[in-house]
């Protein structure tokens, strides 16, 4: 089987943030081959390079995301006229909050999206007429129309240049050149690893050549522009206008995906509010590299018993200062007790909230010294892995007796699974798929409450046999629920689910126009009565029960 592997901002690149898991997920396939396409979300993607890529990968195709500037082709006054109607289209969905059709809106959406496609393929690029006058124009006018939300009608110049080079951004896809014969067109499957731009390729695939897709999200998209699109980052208008189109383009793509794969329940509710169909979604943790983890797992006695460790990305939702005042009333009640952060800042944002961390632990636990004679230190430390003293992620874990996580803010926990592999007692705060990674073998308590975070710590650092209890339990549920095995096996069996169901129907031929034997899967072929039509609805092509349907 031939998949498109559809990435974002990872895979191939180093560093990328779903890099490893792609890498894990096709060097476990080696019997299907894969074709790359990544969007890169800026220029430190090209000077970070490649991971080593395995030989079942055949091609890698990289576009950027964040293009800047008009380097797309002037549309002549015929094809600016189909732009204007069919952007202004776009827009009207987006901006249409009245009560009335879900569905109609949505097709309203998808039929603009796709015509927008459509007229990228026919002119070469839609990227000069997504920045222009006339796009600007079209924003405008749908934020003065009835329906729109309140905050658009307010929209000022800025506002709309803000919101239009944005839409630019992510409407940058349609204009790309994956979607022909020798491209796209040419896979069995398109498996894109998160929502939003990356799986818009897909979607433009499946409309083109019918080609289904796969969507798999470990943490959401939607979720995280709404994130990130706080009070203090944009005006109201631009809020509000981003808010609608990424909440059209989820529905889109959740209504069109044959299989929709959430790394967890906290991800799933989120697809099923956006409209996805129960039918259509299979829950599949992530694929984790256990075997790094073992040694320590295998060898509880190495933990400091009075050490708290906190692993992870520092940034403001991480919550470090809520962690900083818990540890001042862990000290309290065990003085001997120390705290070791072990991060790396993300962004200027996380430098600044580093140094504001750095300071209210100096302000809150001074140095401190045995004696008279005697060098104080702190007893909260700041470290990299990779430094001295956390030379490698396992080791980090492995310096603490509990491993605690504050945030705020959580998709899936990927530091909490990695202190499970390791063995270590949890503390953790009740935000994302906390609770469904944990199990009952850690303890929870809630988000912003340093109190309560506190106690908990303190109740594990004074029970040495229920830490013990509660890090065998843990990681005989990592190792049973979050293995890389068990990943694979489960995308294997969805590959083949999805190829025998939804097979895309082309001829193959050699140069001398002779047809190629075997060119098709032989999953396409597979016989036997399928009784899933609302599994595939809005698939690509119609399916018919039994061998028939299968030729």
């Amino acid at each position: 089987m031939r998949i498109g592997l559809l990435t974002e901002g990872g895979y191939p690149y180093v560093g990328g943030d779903t890099g490893l898991w792609c890498d894990r997920l096709v060097r476990g396939l080696g019997q299907h081959e894969f074709d790359v396409y990544a969007l890169r979300c800026g220029r430190r993607h090209e000077g970070d390079g490649w991971v080593p890529i395995p030989p079942q990968v055949r091609r890698v195709r990289t576009a950027a995301l964040r293009t800047a500037g008009d380097d797309g082709a002037t549309l002549g006054r015929r094809a600016r006229r189909r732009f204007t109607e069919h952007y202004g289209e776009l827009l009207g969905a987006v901006c249409d909050l009245r009560e009335g059709s879900a569905t109609e809106v949505a097709d309203r959406f998808g039929n603009a999206l796709y015509s927008l496609a459509e007229l990228a393929r026919d002119t070469g690029a839609l990227t000069g007429a997504l920045r222009s006058d006339h796009a600007v124009t079209a924003l405008e006018r749908a934020c003065r129309a009835p329906g729109a939300p309140r905050a658009a009608h307010e929209a000022r110049v800025p506002d709309l240049l803000a919101v239009t080079d944005h839409l630019a951004r992510a409407l940058g896809p349609l204009s790309l050149d994956w979607y022909g014969e020798d491209a796209l067109a040419a896979v069995d499957l398109c498996h894109a690893t998160s929502g939003g731009p990356a799986a818009l390729p897909g979607l433009l695939a499946r409309h083109f050549s019918g080609v289904p897709l796969l969507v798999t999200e470990y943490g959401v998209q939607l979720r995280a522009h709404y994130l990130a699109l706080g009070p203090d980052s944009a005006a109201p208008a631009v809020r509000a206008l981003l808010a609608a189109f990424h909440g059209r383009l989820a529905a889109e793509v959740y209504r069109r995906a044959e299989i929709l794969t959430p790394g967890s329940s906290h991800a799933r509710r989120w697809q099923e509010r956006c409209g996805a169909d129960r039918a259509r979604i299979r829950t599949v943790h992530p694929g984790m590299d256990a075997d790094r983890f073992a040694e320590v797992g295998e060898a509880p006695d190495r933990a400091d018993a009075d050490t708290l460790v906190w692993v992870g990305r520092i940034e403001p939702g991480r919550d470090l200062v809520s962690l900083l005042h818990a540890f001042a009333e862990v000290r309290k009640e065990e003085p001997h007790a120390r705290l070791r952060i072990v991060g790396v800042p993300v962004g200027a944002e996380g430098e600044a909230y580093l140094a504001q961390c750095r300071a209210l632990a100096a302000q809150l636990f001074p140095d401190e010294a045995e004696g008279l004679h005697a060098v104080g230190d702190n007893p909260v430390s700041f470290t990299e892995v990779g430094a001295p003293e956390a030379p490698t992620l396992p080791d980090a874990y492995a310096a603490g007796a509990v491993v605690v996580l504050s945030s705020v803010v959580e998709g899936f926990p990927v530091s909490l699974a990695e202190a499970m592999f390791c063995g270590r007692a949890t503390v953790s705060t009740d935000v994302g798929a906390v609770v469904e990674v944990i199990g009952g073998t850690g303890l929870v308590v809630p988000p912003r409450n340093p109190r309560a975070l506190a106690e908990a710590c303190v109740a594990l650092l004074r029970d040495p046999e229920r830490r013990a209890r509660l890090g065998a339990a843990a990681r005989a549920r990592a190792l049973e629920l979050f293995g890389v095995e068990q990943n694979i096996a489960a995308f294997h069996g969805i590959y083949l689910e999805i190829m025998s169901h939804c097979p895309v129907r082309r001829v193959a031929v050699d140069e001398a126009g002779e047809p190629l034997p075997f060119a098709v899967p032989a999953e396409a072929h597979v016989p036997g009565r399928w009784t899933v039509p609302t599994l595939l609805r809005g698939s690509a092509a119609p399916v018919r029960a039994g061998a028939e349907g299968a030729r």
